[in-house]
């Protein structure tokens, strides 16, 4: 069977990555298992300077999910380079940095260092619903979509896939900004935007009032923006959104994408990618696949 796939120029082994914010820089993960059992690392967000996040409560758990406020806490690009991906190169697997900003120059000064770097690619973070500037400001249009993408492109040489938000009218409009925008590849969904209130107190249970809600709970609605997004563009879909196991991995590449990623359900169990894996080629075996690539765009709509 063959499980290795091209994502965007970005060789992996098997379809499977953990979605930014995850994860964290995979220190933890690796005392359950060995890292290089994965198609792909995102890493947590990292912008050009250290951010703090918001304050607390910024985590709540959900009916089949949970909502999150962290507001894109990360050490900053210097500390990641000299500590962290030191550590991630010890193992056989994609590296790509997930790349947040508040501004076209910011994304652009952070993309020239990533271009210096030993990584495999960048995955531009245009769709963070709990900060209160910068990514949702770029990422809610086609032209702010475009904007940035072209702005990076001009300075990135490696492999750039950009991670869009559900939270808008026409994802397939925004998708098409950043096939336009010159970028090798799409990354959807990231999490969708809501909130939970103490009834008792009659306040958010989330210090920033909102958060973003992932899990199972938005699977459904992740399969139907991949599969439109699908539709749209040419270039090649991360998806993600809700994915647990291998027949929710299957299911999203059946509707179009070409790699997923495990988001909410690393905090489930540290074994769910790999487990993800596993039920990929347990798939394939069943169904006498012998190429993971063939099942990619394959629904037959009603």
């Amino acid at each position: 069977m063959k499980t290795e796939v091209n994502l965007a120029g970005i060789k992996m082994k098997n379809p499977v990555t953990v979605a930014s914010g995850t994860f964290g820089y995979g220190r933890e993960f690796s005392n359950f298992f060995d890292l290089s059992k994965l198609g792909g690392i995102i890493t947590k967000g990292t912008s050009l300077k250290p951010r703090c996040g918001n304050k607390p409560s910024r985590v709540y758990e959900t009916p089949s999910g949970m909502l999150n406020s962290i507001g894109l806490q990360n050490p900053g690009i210097e500390y990641f380079a000299q500590n962290d991906l030191p550590f991630l190169r010890k193992f056989d697997t994609a590296i790509i940095v997930n790349a947040i900003g508040s501004s076209i120059d910011e994304y652009v000064d952070l993309c020239k260092v990533l271009n210096t770097l030993d990584i495999d690619g960048v995955e531009l973070n245009l769709s963070c619903p709990n900060v209160k500037a910068g990514c949702m400001a770029f990422g809610n249009s086609y032209e702010g979509v475009k904007e940035v993408t072209s702005a990076v492109r001009k300075v990135l040489d490696k492999p750039l896939i950009v991670k869009l938000t559900p939270n808008v009218t026409d994802i397939a409009s925004i998708a098409k900004a950043v096939e336009d925008g010159g970028a090798d590849g799409v990354s959807l969904i990231n999490t969708l935007l809501g909130m939970k209130i103490d009834i008792d107190k009659r306040r958010p249970v989330l210090a920033n009032n909102t958060g973003g809600l992932s899990g199972p709970a938005i699977r459904p609605v992740a399969v139907r923006m991949v599969y439109q997004v699908a539709q749209a563009v040419t270039i090649p879909i991360l998806g993600m959104g809700g994915i647990v196991s291998g027949e929710d991995a299957i299911e999203f590449m059946i509707a179009g994408a070409s790699a997923i990623s495990i988001g909410a359900g690393n905090f489930i169990s540290p074994y769910t990618s790999v487990d993800t894996v596993t039920g990929i080629e347990n798939y394939m075996k069943k169904h006498n696949i012998e190429d993971i690539n063939d099942i990619v765009g394959t629904v037959q709509m009603n």
